[in-house]
């Protein structure tokens, strides 16, 4: 079994590939960003901390390890420019990338193409771990959506889906059909935050999160975990809709009874061709 390496960002998820390595008794090493990372991700493994845009030391440490397959992991916080501060291969890359206005998926493309040249395979979550961890079809623990919740959830995955065409965002909250708020650069937890103060009286809104159309599979599928049900559950929503088979479930038994305890419900919805089937 080849040598992994883990280009890891922030949340669950790079932890959760170094857990199942070493369960499967697998070599790995990982790529860990200042101000992405979280800290405690590289506890106990092999690993070297780089600055974002030092792609050539990342690359240089990846080779000296021994790695031959790359994943990348968790989400990464786009930098401002003048935050940036690239080595002489990382600034060929921002070059590359500069002036297109690229999306997070676009973006990531180019980079799986960039490693790919220098010598990696970049494989998926779903390929290493199996599809056990993404949402299943059908009803996720004992509370059941009422019909406005449906309704809600239905709207959520025509607006996410037209948003995904274009690149932007995976999330969206509607509540008694109307949109209060689209996923964009800030992610999925401050755009729950950000909808408190706008939901209207009555039931609460849902939260609906699909994959982008077209997107690559090997990166950045979207992602739901315990903080995502509890952030749900602090600011009222009442559910949350996601696309079964695309979207990932950080520790599901956890997020079940979470979920069934807050009387949160959790719906994989199956969306064959951009169809939503509600």
């Amino acid at each position: 079994m080849s040598k992994l390496g883990i280009i890891a960002g922030g949340d669950d998820l790079p932890k959760k590939i170094i857990q199942h390595c070493r369960q499967t008794k697998r070599q790995h090493f990982v790529i860990a960003f200042h101000g992405q990372t979280d800290p405690d991700t590289t506890e106990g493994t092999e690993h070297t901390w780089v600055n974002i845009a030092s792609v050539g030391k990342a690359l240089e440490a990846l080779k000296n390890a021994g790695v031959t397959e790359l994943v990348m992991a968790g989400k990464m916080r786009r930098p401002s420019l003048l935050q940036l501060r690239p080595d002489r291969v990382g600034a060929k890359w921002l070059a590359r990338i500069a002036g297109k206005g690229l999306g997070d998926d676009g973006l990531l493309r180019i980079i799986s193409e960039e490693l790919e040249k220098a010598g990696f395979r970049v494989i998926g979550t779903e390929e290493l771990i199996g599809e056990k961890i993404l949402a299943p079809k059908g009803l996720i623990g004992s509370i059941k959506p009422n019909s406005q919740a449906l309704k809600d959830a239905k709207r959520g995955f025509e607006v996410a889906r037209a948003l995904g065409n274009v690149d932007v965002g995976q999330s969206v909250i509607v509540q008694q059909e109307i949109v209060l708020g689209v996923e964009a650069i800030e992610g999925t937890s401050a755009l729950i935050k950000r909808c408190q103060s706008l939901q209207r009286e009555g039931p609460g809104g849902v939260l609906v999160k699909i994959a982008k159309p077209g997107q690559d599979r090997r990166f950045d599928l979207p992602t739901i975990g315990v903080e995502t049900i509890k952030l749900a559950h602090e600011t009222g929503l009442i559910g949350i809709a996601i696309e079964a088979n695309s979207v990932q479930i950080m520790q599901r038994d956890g997020v079940t009874s979470l979920a069934n305890d807050f009387a949160l419900f959790l719906l994989g919805v199956e969306v064959p061709n951009g169809i939503h089937k509600l």
